[in-house]
């Protein structure tokens, strides 16, 4: 679990909005389509890995994974999570 001072300075690459921790919830409906092969990252790229940790932005829209607690905040790497966006 991240250290709410780190998490209150980091932001979202694309849009400098603030960012959270994924819900299990989120993060249990997210890996379930990984698992399907149904998603992809804003690169393009089929994600394949299931995630443990995962920061999202406020708004609910871009998932960033945290990888062995590091958190992965590339815009390509992002995960789109509204169907407006896609």
């Amino acid at each position: 679990m991240f250290d709410q001072s780190l998490l209150d300075i980091l932001c979202c690459p694309e849009t400098r909005g603030k960012l959270k921790m994924a819900e299990e919830s989120l993060l249990s409906t997210l890996n379930g389509a990984i698992v399907a092969g149904t998603v992809k990252n804003v690169g393009g790229e089929k994600v394949s890995e299931t995630f443990d940790e995962a920061l999202v932005t406020l708004d609910g829209k871009r998932l960033y994974p945290v990888r062995e607690g590091i958190p992965v905040l590339l815009a390509d790497e992002a995960i789109l999570l509204s169907l407006e966006e896609k």
